[in-house]
């Protein structure tokens, strides 16, 4: 086994090579093609048309008497460039297609099944396709709370990750200096456990024993005999945890991106620090706001893991209901139904969102 894996590592190693290398050659060739030359071109190229017409001449390939008629044959290696525009564009649009299949038998086959399995009707062994559309109603009117909680709670664990998120990655942006790759370092560690260890570990940070919760026992905000695990407060805190690096990245990517000299050139203009936040920095940082609220939000309205550990049977979310049908009661085709009304409700609430937050801050229009 040893010698095995020794041997695919080696081969691993080989073709991470040659792949580097063809990439280094393919972008060291255009550079190289675009430097000029010592040599007159006009000249060489003749020279060369020259030799060319005489070697086809010679070699039978040109058999008319006039060296003006006869056809040039250029070598196939001569110019790598236009071997480039040809080749590449037909490389991107391989990998277009190939990131389509994978669209198509990963998402849209699934979500097709899916579909036809939220139209199903009977028990488990014996579902048969009836476009049982009674499904999608009684998902609405049996789990409207869980639908409800599930937004409430994925809107405040946004909010709380947003006020969190922002002042770290200014400060990461702008101010860490050399520091700056390990806090970046930090804000990702996290995730090299995995999200069930992670909340596993806040159940132990919330417990009535915790320190965590002593504090707040002494300060006030928890009473003596009162408890913050299997509380709606901690499903938050959890959501909040996990997705934070969701929120972090994409706005320290936005503020990485800023021009410094703008916000030097309205503190030129007498602005105070806060205005020059306000109209320059906080404007041009909106993409990553906007892109860390959707990846904040969406994940964590169909999360299942925090309330089902962080919270108790009065928090449970719509993931939990989904994840109870599918595993314990077998009831597929409402599992699927409720999956559906979910995707449905996300895809509303986000378009929404968009339209208030404008297209120009998704696509990063401001930031141009």
């Amino acid at each position: 086994m040893g010698r095995l894996l020794a041997k695919w590592l080696a081969q691993a190693r080989f073709i991470v090579g040659a792949l580097a290398l063809v990439f280094i050659v393919a972008a060291a060739t255009p550079a190289l093609a675009q430097q000029p030359s010592s040599v007159n071109p006009t000249a060489s190229s003749v020279k060369e048309d020259q030799l060319f017409t005489e070697m086809n001449r010679i070699s039978g390939r040109c058999t008319l008497p006039d060296q003006k008629a006869c056809t040039i044959e250029q070598p196939a290696g001569r110019s790598w460039r236009e071997f480039h525009q040809q080749v590449l564009p037909w490389v991107g649009a391989i990998a277009i297609l190939g990131m389509l299949a994978l669209l198509v038998v990963f998402f849209v086959v699934p979500l097709y099944y899916m579909g036809k399995l939220s139209l199903n009707s009977g028990v488990l062994g014996s579902f048969e396709f009836s476009w049982h559309w009674a499904n999608y109603h009684d998902a609405l009117q049996l789990y409207d709370t869980q639908f409800i909680r599930s937004f409430i709670y994925a809107g405040f664990a946004t909010v709380f990750a947003l006020l969190l998120a922002y002042p770290l990655a200014y400060t990461i942006a702008f101010k860490a200096g050399r520091w700056r790759n390990l806090m970046l370092f930090a804000v990702i560690a996290p995730f090299f456990t995995t999200y069930l260890i992670r909340t596993l570990a806040w159940e132990t940070i919330l417990s009535d024993q915790s320190p965590v919760v002593s504090v707040l026992q002494f300060i006030g905000i928890v009473p003596n005999d009162g408890h913050v695990l299997a509380t709606g407060p901690a499903v938050i805190a959890g959501l909040t945890y996990n997705f934070l690096p969701f929120m972090v990245l994409p706005i320290y990517a936005s503020l990485g991106r800023l021009d410094v000299r703008l916000i030097e050139a309205a503190r030129d203009l007498y602005s105070s620090a806060f205005q020059a936040f306000l109209r320059v920095t906080l404007p041009l940082s909106a993409p990553g706001i906007v892109a860390g609220t959707l990846l904040t939000f969406i994940p964590a309205s169909g999360d299942y893991v925090n309330a089902q550990f962080l919270g108790s049977a009065g928090n449970q979310m719509i993931g939990n209901v989904i994840q109870s049908l599918y595993l314990k009661q077998s009831d597929y085709p409402s599992a699927a139904a409720l999956s559906f009304v979910l995707m449905a409700l996300i895809l509303i609430v986000v378009l929404i969102y968009i339209k208030f937050a404008g297209t120009e801050a998704l696509m990063g229009e401001e930031a141009a």
